[in-house]
Formats: C-alpha cells, structure tokens, sequence
C-alpha cells in the first residue's frame, strides 16, 4: 500500500486541524503493519517544511499553521530577513532574539508573528547552507576559535584543541563544522585545511575558491564518463532530427570565450522575419540521474574568474561536444519563430537539430560591422554580411517593443580584470558593452520566453525564471537616493515607476550610480516552478533555455520540451508527476548554487581591486560618490573601475550629519553637502589585502 504527501495534506485541509499520529492513522484506514510507513513519510514531510509537528506531537500543514518556509538573509547585527519559497510574498523580518541561530542562506521555516509589519520567528531550521566555514584562527591557550571571512555569519566557531591540526594563531582556515550552533553553545568544528597566504593575485583567487569549498576538479567517474561520451559522439541521425547544416549560421560571443553554447541564423519572409536560435542539445548525451547529470545538478552553474571557469560540466562536454564549433557538424535544439514586421512572434516551432556553424564571431567584430561600418572587417564576413545586417533591423525592432512594455533598461558599466600571461594584473577598467551585446541579448530573451510560454500553454510543470517587483521599504531607498538630485517630488513610488524614472536619470551626471541604486532596490531573479512572471523583463512567462552548458535549470527545462516535441500523445502521466516532486528542489538548489558563483566572483572583483590598489597607497585620484549610508560614503575612481570606502570619521573639516529623507551628508557649519553622483579627490589612504577593502580619505 502506497501512502502519498499528497493524500496526507488533502486529508489535513479537510480536517481543518492539526491530528496526533494516531488519529491520522485512524482517520486514513491505515492498518497497524502500514504505522512505520507513515512514519517515515510525516519524517519526511516534516524535513522538507510540508508539514509541522508540534511540541505536544501533533501534525499540520505548515502553512495552515502561518508558517512558511524560505532562506534565511543574516544582517551582521544579528538580525535578518527571510526570503519565502512561493513567489510573490514579501519577505519576512526576523529580530535577533528570534533567528534561532540560523546562519545566512540556511533554508528555514518561519512562523508569521505579525502579518502587517512582517515579522515572524524561525521555528525550525530546515537546512544547513554551510557545512564547512573560512575565516581566522585564533588561539588563546588552549581555546580555538575561527572568527568568519564572511561578516554575516554573526558568530565564531569553537574548535577544540585536538581538532585545530597545525593551525596556529592568525592562519587563514577552512573549518568543517561538526555541530551547529544552539541556544546553549556556539557551533564547533575541525580544521580541514589550512589556506596559504596569497603572493600573488592567482593565489588570491586559489585562496577564494578554497574559502567558499568550490569544487576544482571533476571525481574520476564524471571525467571518464565524459571521455567515453566523446568516443562515441558520431551519432548524429539526421532521420531524427532536422538538418540545417545548409542554413547560414553564426556565434557571437566575447574574445576568450570557450564554451558556444548558442548560435544564431535568420531568414526574410514574406511577411517579417524567421529567426532561427539554435542551442546546444546537452541533453543528447546527459542523461538524467547519470553521474554526469547528477554532478552537474550539484554545481548549478558555471562560476567565471577572469584566469579561469569552474564548469558546470567537464571540458571534453563544455569546449568540444556540445560547443558549437565553427565548421563541424552539431548536435542543436532549435527554436524557430516567425515575426512579423512589428517584431511580433507570429509562429514558433521547436526540434532537434543538426548545425553547422559558418564562422565563430566576436562582439567586438559584429559592432565593427554593424556600427562602425568597418570596411575591412565587412569585406571579411563576405555572405553573412546581408544575414547580420538583417538581425540588426530585427534585434532594434524588438528591443524597442521590450522597452515600451515596461521592460527595465540598465546600461551598467561593468569592471574588467585585465591579466598578462603571468597572472599579474594590468588593469581593472570599464568593459565596454556594444550593439552586438544588446543583438544577441534580444535573441536570447525572445527564444526564453517562447519557450516558457510553449510549455506552459502545454500545462506541463517547469523551471521558471521569475523575478518579483520590489518591496515598498525597497522603493523608499530609491526614492531618497532620486529627490537629492532629481526634480522627482513624489511622495510614494510604485513598481510601474521604475521604468520611467530610468529614462528620466538617463544623461544625469549619477546615473551610473543611480542605476546601481535601483537595481539594488529590486529583489533577485530566481527559479520556481510558480510562475509569476519577470517584472525586470516585463515578461508574463519567462525561463532559461539558452546556456545548458553552463546553467542546469536551462538543461532541465531543455528535458520538458523533448517530451513534449516526442510525444504526440501527450506527456504521460507518470512523467508529469516525476516532474512535479523533482522540479521544486532543483529551482531551489539552482537558486542557491547562483547567489553562492555571484558572491564568490565578487569576492574576487574585491581581492583584484586591493591587489591592483596595493601600491598606490598615498596617490591622489578623482572619484564619484556611488552610495552614502549613515556610517559613510562609497567612491568609485575615474581612471579605473575601482570602488573603496571613506569613513565618516575621515571627514574632518566639519561635523556631517547624515539626511535619509535624500541621501546625503550636510555639515553643520560650512553647509558642505555630500550627495550621490558628486566628484571628488580622495587619497588612497589603506589597503587591507585580508580584508579586501581599499579605504580613502579627503584629499
């Protein structure tokens, strides 16, 4: 006899109260020898936060019960706020005599205390986001502790003495943790690994890989699985699949780029335009739950250094297989859709695919072509020629339509680590995004939401990639930051604002800096298999399709559509139901695994900057002021993509106070105001390679 979590909680609602084990049993006409089976189930149930099990043994629904489950976000204050799995609910804040020592990212349930201010308790801590901590060892006799790198874990790690190894006091470490912290004692652990003082900016980076417990290396069974899928690589059919070989086909991707996960062709019709986005079919050889799939599942994602990748999948997959190489025949999966002149899709089409890419082009030749109108470089790509000059007409077209649908449009520089062949660093400059971005950026987007809303519209569970419109506390930080240098005098924003507000800072002296104060603003994108829509795209129905080799979400939902395109009688049942208890967990670990590469590539754009500054300690720069909080002010230099930190206590020729209601500081007796977007000099006054912080002061 089979007991399904379904069955349980429908039995529960129609209850409508929480049931001890033994009126559950009675109530479900469970005989005696079946008890162990649901126990294990309410077990499991209760791990998972589906349901609740009370101190006096009684179960419930947990959100019958006000209680939801979500990640926990630790301020260094002790504080925090949780983020709620079901999308669309604002987060939760959670005072510090009520976290339950939870540590940042543990994935939590949390009882609802006061619904009108949010506020809410942890009642039960679901899952452990670290197993293992980096931080500093010290030693005081015989106590050792580890004091963390990370600053929102709020706590240090007790280690007993027979388990610090060869640490000795001051070392950096990576800690194991062995029991976690509780309201009667900190959290313990061993030393597993003693990380070496960085000499150079390469070591900085081994050192940041080490700190966040990156995976380096492939285990054996993975990268000889992957060998053995390259061996047997020729088994192309086209019988099965459609043969575009013959279609003029291109990628376009960055200089250094190894892994061509899409392609693109195009085609005038009669009545607009036939875009053909072609992806490489990972899932050919990937198959669900082999070694291959399963590692991939646990990293996520690929994580991007600027001397190195940690790839989601082996290199013999990533760089040869199912890379789309120019002049080779490759396995694709193709989306082909149909616009007409207004950029409007009009018909989409999904298949299995054999391409051939033509030639292997860079963002910085296509933008030579199409905007700088490069003789030479236009002669070079010979027949392409006309197929570019279409997409551009096209990719406008469309871009324009996004835009006046409400979609965010951020023109944010980025930093660009500069190395030589020896690891050191050059410089840290503006990476320059051009049309060619913007062209493949469009193509991308339009294929993931046709996609989506195909498998949607097929009622089939799916990965989503959702993104929620920002909380009002959210918006008053924005609003604060826009009235100190804009003529903008609301009183209150709404989330359909935002859009209008960046054409209105666009040309503005800060609106770089503005910019990045919206975009903090808003909530991150994630997935779910709820879909709510993507409020940065204007988007109803959107997911990633695109990059399988180096997102796993976007080989899971390139799955779904298989079975759709090879069912001609609908998916079966028994599909459906795998697809709904695996996909929930997957949008979850996926969601996690991408905050953990973002803050590991930051960490490292924060090592470079300090390694970069190191030796102009003293020099005087020009700087723009990028954020102004009550301890002090964020400047960014002119001359390189640097960010650093000036005290308050720095400035010295006044007493400051800061205003929230704008965002600025006002001194008490001169009137100088300090207000984002303004420029000013700053002495490079500390940099601390530890703690990765460059520290200026008023020249």
């Amino acid at each position: 006899m089979k007991i399904s979590k379904n069955d349980i909680l429908q039995h529960f609602r129609a209850n409508g109260k929480p049931l001890s084990f033994r009126a559950l049993s009675e109530n479900l006409g469970l005989p005696k020898k079946y008890s162990r089976t649901l126990k294990r189930v309410l077990r499991e149930m209760t791990a998972q936060g589906d349901i609740i099990r009370t101190r006096k043994g009684m179960y419930g629904p947990s959100k019958e019960m006000s209680i939801e489950t979500g990640y926990f976000e630790a301020h260094r204050d002790g504080y925090g706020f949780v983020i709620l799995e079901k999308p669309g609910e604002k987060d939760i804040f959670v005072p510090a005599r009520a976290t339950r020592n939870a540590m940042n990212n543990d994935r939590v349930m949390v009882s609802i205390v006061n619904r009108n201010k949010r506020e809410g308790r942890i009642v039960r801590i679901l899952e452990r986001a670290y197993s293992r901590i980096a931080g500093t060892i010290e030693v005081d006799g015989r106590s050792v502790f580890l004091r963390p790198k990370n600053r929102n874990i709020n706590f240090d790690v007790y280690i007993p003495f027979n388990m610090k190894g060869k640490a000795r006091n001051g070392d950096s470490a990576v800690v194991e943790i062995t029991s976690f912290p509780s309201d009667k004692r900190p959290p313990s652990g061993k030393v597993v690994k003693i990380i070496d003082v960085p000499d150079d900016p390469r070591g900085e980076i081994e050192a940041i890989i080490d700190e966040m417990s990156l995976p380096r290396r492939f285990p054996r069974n993975v990268s000889d699985a992957s060998k053995e899928l390259e061996k047997r690589a020729d088994n192309m059919r086209p019988d099965k699949r459609r043969d575009l070989t013959s279609l003029n086909t291109v990628t376009i991707d960055g200089e250094t780029a190894k892994d061509f996960d899409d392609a693109i062709s195009i085609e005038r019709i009669d009545d607009g335009y036939r875009l053909y986005v072609h992806i490489a079919d990972v899932g050919h050889y990937v198959k669900w739950n082999d070694v291959i799939d399963m590692e991939a599942r646990n990293r996520g994602t690929s994580v991007y250094f600027p001397d190195r990748v940690l790839p989601m999948l082996p290199k013999a997959l990533s760089e040869n297989l199912c890379s789309l190489r120019p002049g080779v025949k490759r396995l694709a999966f193709t989306a082909e859709m149909d616009l007409d002149e207004r950029g409007i899709t009009i018909d989409k089409r999904f298949y299995p695919s054999i391409i051939k890419s033509n030639r292997r082009m860079t963002y910085t030749s296509v933008a030579k072509i199409l905007i700088d109108r490069d003789v030479k470089e236009r002669k070079k790509c010979g027949e392409l020629l006309a197929d570019l000059e279409l997409m551009e007409e096209l990719a406008r077209i469309i871009r324009a339509g996004r835009m006046k649908r409400g979609s965010l449009d951020f023109d944010l520089p980025e930093p660009e680590i500069i190395l030589d062949l020896q690891g050191n660093l050059e410089n840290i400059c503006t990476f320059e995004r051009n049309f060619a971005h913007m062209l493949i950026e469009e193509f991308m987007i339009l294929a993931n939401e046709a996609v989506s809303e195909h498998i949607e519209s097929m009622g089939l569970p799916s990965l989503y990639r959702v993104h929620e419109e920002p909380d009002e506390t959210k918006l008053v930080e924005i609003l604060a930051a826009l009235r100190g240098l804009t003529n903008i005098r609301k009183h209150k924003l709404k989330a359909g604002d935002v859009p209008r507000i960046l054409k209105t800072i666009k040309g503005l002296p800060a609106e770089d800096a503005l910019n990045y104060i919206v975009l903090r603003g808003l909530k991150q994108a994630r997935y779910s298999t709820d879909n709510i829509g993507h409020y940065g795209l204007a988007s109803k129905s959107y997911t990633h399709f695109t990059s399988p080799i180096r997102r796993y979400p976007d080989l899971v939902v390139h799955r779904i559509l298989r079975e759709i395109v090879k069912s001609k009688d609908g998916v079966p049942d028994k599909k459906i139901k795998a697809y709904e208890t695996l996909l929930p967990d997957i949008a979850l670990h996926s969601s996690r695994m991408e905050r953990l590469s973002d803050d590991a590539e930051r960490e490292v754009l924060d090592a470079m900057r300090a390694w970069f500054m190191k030796d102009k300690v003293g020099d005087e720069f020009r700087g723009r002021i990028t954020g102004i909080a009550p301890y002090g002010i964020k400047i960014r230099l002119n001359d390189y993509y640097v960010e650093g930190f000036m005290h308050i206590s720095d400035l010295t020729d006044d007493f400051y106070f800061y205003n929230e209601a704008d965002l600025t500081f006002t001194g008490r007796h001169t009137k100088r105001v300090f207000r984002i977007g303004d420029e000013l000099n700053v002495l490079i006054q500390r940099v601390d390679l530890h703690e990765r912080e460059i520290v200026y002061g008023l020249a």
